[in-house]
């Protein structure tokens, strides 16, 4: 059987030499719930990566961003679906945003970021944007 297939969208914000890096709520699968990961979510049909990354930080944290370059992108197969993740280089005019739907949030430097507990694909993109 075919596993269902994600088209996934993130943000990498800076603040300095900083990233934001938000953790999961305590739901879903086990290799993804309260992993930490960058902002964003599932592109839906008939929006395009920008429109997606915009809808989905607002929903999530309540954040208007501005979305630029994109970054780079992994292809990783969880035991039930697979997911394309996109990283986006993204700009805010400030940090007031709100946790609507996830449990945590810190800013870290590259050099840091493998001390977090990371879902799959954001740990292989962090491979390879650092």
């Amino acid at each position: 059987m075919k596993k269902k297939h994600l088209n996934i969208v993130c943000a990498i914000v800076r603040d300095g030499d900083k990233i934001l890096c938000t953790q999961r709520l305590r739901k879903g699968p086990d290799y993804i719930a309260e992993h930490w990961e960058f902002p964003g979510g599932k592109v839906k049909k008939g929006e395009n990566d920008y429109e997606a990354l915009r809808r989905e930080l607002h929903e999530e944290l309540d954040w208007n961003i501005y979305v630029g370059a994109k970054l780079g992108s992994v292809k990783h197969e969880y035991p039930d679906f697979t997911v394309s993740l996109t990283a986006y280089d993204c700009m805010a005019r400030d940090n007031d945003f709100k946790l609507l739907a996830h449990i945590d949030s810190c800013w870290l430097t590259p050099e840091e970021l493998p001390e977090l507990n990371w879902t799959a694909a954001d740990a292989a993109l962090i491979k390879q944007l650092w």
